[in-house]
């Protein structure tokens, strides 16, 4: 339990429980060009904290979301995986909501296009709107109108008002990202058309305590959520939640559906899924607390097994720059003692530095190069794609460390 660190964001209550302490970290999207590596880089605390009211998982803010958001890194479109999910996705709402011609998508947090452009192949009018201009300016080169700007109840009144309300709203892996978390959600009522749905999806938090998933802790995620207090902050706001679907993206992900208040009864998937987190001990301080030394053991598990490859001789490449990956390293105190370098497909980061362990990015061609005898898969949530991509490693007797949720070496 640490001492008193601020108040709740949803519910206001004093927050004074530790979920686990990260130690300190740079803001993990935050890549190095060589001229930085040399100056001083800021950390800040990684410490996550739990609600004993609402329950809801939090981080404190020390970086605006101007500032980590505004030019970002992270571009949806080069996980094939992530593309077919999203390929799906639209197929089955557009088919279940009955949307055409006459329908309005937005999506919040719409990246480069990456989820809106399957919408628009089947004639749906679509409508972005992404704070980070570098990646907005991808998705209206590839046809899907954007609008640069944060999400919240002032622009959900304008888009309204010069718009129509939407039909379908989506946010994917945005609810997290979010510090005013009141006025989101408030603005996403006021967005959505009378008999519309809201889809979100987001990292489910069971699976996250259950699989050990501290890695997916990291300063552009504000918050983490069961089902529960999912459906507790949605409710606040006038909106119920009256479907979900688990899905296995990002390590296990939940995708709710909402609408206004009344306008759908909540079915048997969402009773069903919130009995279990209550039977599971997410209404119970002392699941979220126990969560903190699990994840130093496993610290000291990843630790032990990367000092044991380097004193055989064997040589770790890499593959991956994403957000869990510098949570892993920074936490970990991982740097170029341990892994060469890590490959990435997106030219965004090649030829960066991961921050903190300043680890150099290069484009995936340097694993064939180099030849590593390990590759250290980061982004372990799309490790059957990855593992597909670089299947030559077989040539030279390479093998694969992917955490699952314990780390493990694949042939």
């Amino acid at each position: 339990m640490s001492s008193a660190r601020g108040s709740c964001r949803f519910c206001g209550a004093q927050l004074s429980h530790t979920f686990t302490n990260l130690g300190m970290s740079p803001i993990a999207n935050n890549y190095l060009t060589e001229e930085q590596l040399g100056r001083m880089e800021p950390f800040y605390p990684l410490h996550a904290l739990v609600c004993d009211r609402c329950f809801l998982v939090q981080l404190e803010e020390f970086e605006s979301p101007e500032a980590i958001f505004s030019d970002y890194a992270y571009f949806s479109s080069y996980s094939t995986s992530w593309l077919e999910h999203c390929r799906r996705y639209a197929e089955a709402t557009t088919e279940r909501f009955g949307l055409g011609a006459d329908s309005q998508v937005v999506e919040i947090a719409s990246n480069d296009g990456y989820l809106l452009q399957y919408f628009a192949e089947r004639g749906v009018p679509v409508l972005g709107v992404e704070p980070a201009a570098n990646v907005a300016e991808v998705a209206v080169e590839n046809g899907v109108p954007t609008v640069v700007e944060f999400f919240g109840t002032e622009i959900a009144t304008n888009l309204a008002a010069a718009r129509r309300q939407a039909d379908l709203l989506i946010g994917n892996n945005v609810l997290a990202h979010v510090p005013d978390l009141n006025d989101f959600v408030a603005g996403m009522r006021v967005l959505l058309a009378p008999d519309g749905v809201i889809t979100m999806e987001f990292p489910h938090l069971e699976r996250l305590v259950e699989d050990r998933q501290f890695d997916t802790i990291y300063h552009e995620h504000f918050s983490y959520f069961s089902l529960l207090t999912a459906g507790r902050v949605f409710a606040a706001h006038g909106l119920t939640v009256f479907d979900v679907d688990e899905l296995p993206t990002h390590g296990g992900s939940l995708r709710i559906y909402a609408c206004h208040e009344g306008a759908r009864p909540a079915g048997d998937a969402v009773r069903e899924l919130e009995a279990r987190e209550e039977r599971a001990g997410f209404t119970d301080i002392e699941t979220y607390v126990a969560f903190g030394e699990q994840v130093q053991r496993e610290k000291r598990d990843i630790l032990e097994s990367l000092i044991g490859l380097k004193n055989e001789g064997q040589t770790i490449a890499g593959y991956g720059a994403p957000a869990k990956g510098n949570t892993l390293l920074n936490f970990c105190g991982i740097g170029t003692d341990f892994i060469d370098f890590t490959a990435d497909r997106s030219p965004h980061k090649q030829g960066r530095y991961l921050p903190g362990s300043h680890i150099p990015i290069r484009a995936p061609e340097e694993i064939e190069r180099s030849r590593p005898d390990v590759v250290f898969i980061l982004p372990w949530n799309l490790r059957e794609e990855i593992m597909e991509q670089l299947r030559s490693i077989s040539d030279w007797g390479g093998r694969f460390l992917v955490r699952s949720p314990a780390l493990e070496l694949y042939a």
